[in-house]
């Protein structure tokens, strides 16, 4: 049975960071984030007698003899750890995705999450969605051996908004109700820009954990305090306020700021103070910073747009995903 799966990507409001060990294992991380309809995509062809994988965004292909040859060396590592993991059989492993790797909007994530489900659906494995999730990270954290946090793959397993929780290890995911007005309105008010400069987060994410298990208080007191901002951005959810999301989206930048000195690359400078012209009302950058993407709740969509190419940046276009991983056989 030749299997596709897709999940979708995510925009994460604020709190980004507490998902992340060792802060997650210690502390109680609080994210609030909201699957969009851009996604990650895995295509699994069982047969043959070899692995043929491919990475269509990457151009990268590789064939291989044998499960002996599944093991890192730095090429579509991601897809030969699912592989391992699975247990699956010779056959062809095609990934895509809707945005730019690199682009903070949680790919990987999404990514891992697609690959579980199509490769499960081969072997005939059902999981729940918080199930999928789990593996999802267990794939890219250990059996990848890429250091991040948890929000994406809820997000992409489950779809929707949610508020999740990160206490001691333990993982809650609680829906968020939107005002199906509000959540209209929300969606044309705001204006994703990709820079152009992709960048690998697990290194920020290396120095960034680092310096939190050495005790260092600036880092420690930035991330308890976007913990917060998550519990006040759920509350502004609620609450339908256009402006007071966009607020809250600058102080978690503020506070992401203080994380790393290379958080705040000179592109996504010149696009925040662009955007800031333009009428924008807030934005941080997607995911770990240090490049990739921002994104901003703005007054005047169709000028902010023109601004982030003024600035040089690419919109890329959204909608919110409803429904988060989705499996299909193909004929």
């Amino acid at each position: 049975m030749i299997t596709n799966a897709s999940a979708p990507v995510r925009l994460d409001l604020a709190g980004g960071w507490t998902d992340v060990a060792p802060f997650a294992e210690r502390e109680r991380g609080v994210v609030v984030n909201a699957a969009i309809d851009l996604r990650a995509r895995a295509e699994v062809r069982p047969g043959g007698t070899s692995y043929r994988l491919c990475s269509d965004d990457l151009g990268q292909t590789l064939e291989l003899m044998g499960p002996g040859a599944l093991g890192g060396n730095g090429r579509l590592d991601l897809l030969k750890a699912a592989l391992r993991r699975s247990g699956v059989g010779p056959c062809e492993l095609r990934t895509r995705s809707d945005v730019p790797p690199g682009s903070g909007l949680g790919s990987s994530g999404a990514l891992d999450v697609a690959l579980v489900a199509g490769l499960d659906a081969v072997r005939r494995v059902e999981r729940s969605p918080m199930e999928l999730a789990e593996e999802a990270y267990q794939l890219e954290a250990v059996e990848a051996a890429l250091p991040g946090g948890k929000q994406d793959q809820y997000a992409a397993a489950l779809g929707g908004f949610h508020r999740l929780i990160f206490d001691h290890g333990a993982v809650v995911a609680e829906p968020l109700q939107l005002d199906p007005g509000f959540s209209a309105a929300l969606a044309q008010h705001i204006v994703i820009g990709y820079t152009g400069v992709s960048r690998v987060s697990s290194r920020t994410i290396e120095r960034v954990m680092g310096a939190y298990a050495r005790g260092d208080s600036r880092v420690t007191g930035a991330l308890r305090a976007m913990a917060e901002l998550a519990e006040r951005m759920a509350e502004m959810l609620a609450a339908g306020d256009l402006a007071g999301v966009g607020g809250l989206l600058s102080e978690n930048w503020r506070q992401q700021q203080r994380l790393d000195p290379g958080m705040l690359t000179l592109e996504m400078a010149r696009l925040e103070a662009a955007v800031g012209a333009a009428g924008g009302l807030g934005g941080k950058a997607a995911g770990a910073g240090a490049g990739g993407s921002m994104f901003f709740v703005v007054s005047d969509p169709p000028r902010a747009a023109a601004a982030v190419r003024s600035a040089g940046a690419r919109v890329l276009p959204f909608g919110w995903a409803v429904e988060g991983v989705r499996t299909e056989p193909l004929r």
